[in-house]
């Protein structure tokens, strides 16, 4: 099983951009400062620089711990894990042990059609009485 690629741009040494906006393990702001600068702060604290948001200027690095960052990544697959992909629709179809023929065929057909749309489909069948 390959290992998946972490949830973070980009953690520790290798940091493309000169100037960063760095926040401490606690969540605190210390505030805009060149890489070098926090490079030394990271080596000081036997931390690591984790980027967080890439997309703002400038990006926003936070140091943080390998317990911390291992706690975020689960924390980020829980996330992914509960939230349905965009464009997956899930049908639910359930009906009695019991069923007449007819029903069975309708129900077949209908099954058929969301599978062709690429539905994922989950059948119940209750045991009759």
């Amino acid at each position: 099983e390959p290992k998946s690629k972490t949830a973070f741009g980009s953690v520790g040494r290798r940091i493309p951009y000169r100037i960063l906006h760095v926040i401490n393990q606690d969540g605190e702001s210390l505030g805009n400062m060149h890489r070098a600068e926090a490079l030394k702060l990271m080596d000081q604290h036997d931390l690591k620089l984790v980027l967080l948001r890439e997309n703002e200027e400038p990006p926003v690095y936070r140091l943080m711990t390998g317990q911390q960052i291992h706690e975020e990544q689960l924390r980020r697959a829980q996330k992914k894990k509960a939230s349905p992909k965009p464009g997956v629709v899930q049908k639910e179809l359930s009906f009695s042990s019991a069923i007449a023929k007819n029903d069975l065929e309708t129900k077949t057909k209908q099954i058929a059609q969301w599978i062709e749309k690429k539905h994922h489909v989950r059948i119940t069948i209750r045991q009759a009485k």
